[in-house]
């Protein structure tokens, strides 16, 4: 048994000594389940590992919202290391309408402004808090969620995740902004036909 033991901790050693310091992406090539393909150490620098977050986002949208990714895509330098950031920046009245990340959990620090959030569980319990600078709040990975501007200033907040492509789907343009047929939305929502029709002219929808 001892023989046993010895030669498995040599196999993690042996292991754990062939792990890269970093895979930063190679954006060059597809991307996959697990992220993108690793640069070649000779072709990393050091602007793979910086990004800038300090630029305000466009919010003169539908939602009055923002959001600055700092992905993989958009960082190369955090592939493979099971983090990223995002910038929101949010309008008087603007919001993040209810959405899920089913890659990864959320951490939003508020750095301006007030904040009006909460998620979901999936025993439809509602967890909801009004966050002012410096306040902090943590979305479990894969449960609805949201954010409103509920001040009269704008409202600036700085997110984390648990994973460098933590993935991104808005409950409002699944619903009503593809093709999906209006009589299964009305089906499965309750909602009249009017009203699908009404939120799938606005959101770009069809069917």
């Amino acid at each position: 048994m001892l023989h046993i033991l010895f030669f498995l901790s040599l196999l993690f050693y042996a292991s754990n000594g062939a792990v890269q310091d970093f895979c930063v992406a190679d954006l060059t090539a597809p991307e996959g389940p697990a992220g993108y393909s690793c640069k070649k150490p000779a072709k990393v620098t050091v602007d793979d590992f910086v990004f800038s977050l300090g630029t305000v986002g466009n919010t003169s949208n539908i939602i009055k919202a923002a959001v600055t990714p700092a992905f993989a895509t958009q960082f190369p330098g955090v592939n493979g290391l099971g983090i990223s950031m995002a910038r929101l920046d949010l309008a008087p009245d603007g919001v993040v309408p209810m959405h899920t990340h089913p890659g990864a959990t959320e951490v939003l620090i508020v750095a301006q402004g007030t904040i009006c959030t909460g998620f979901i569980s999936s025993a439809n319990s509602v967890y909801l808090a009004t966050l002012k600078q410096g306040d902090i709040m943590v979305y479990p990975r894969g449960l609805l969620h949201f954010q409103i501007n509920s001040g009269k200033t704008p409202a600036l907040a700085f997110v984390s995740f648990s994973s460098a492509n933590p993935g991104l789907q808005i409950l409002d343009f699944a619903l009503f902004a593809n093709n999906l047929p209006s009589a299964l939305v009305e089906k499965t929502t309750f909602l009249d036909d009017a009203q699908v029709k009404k939120l799938k002219a606005v959101l770009g929808g069809s069917g």
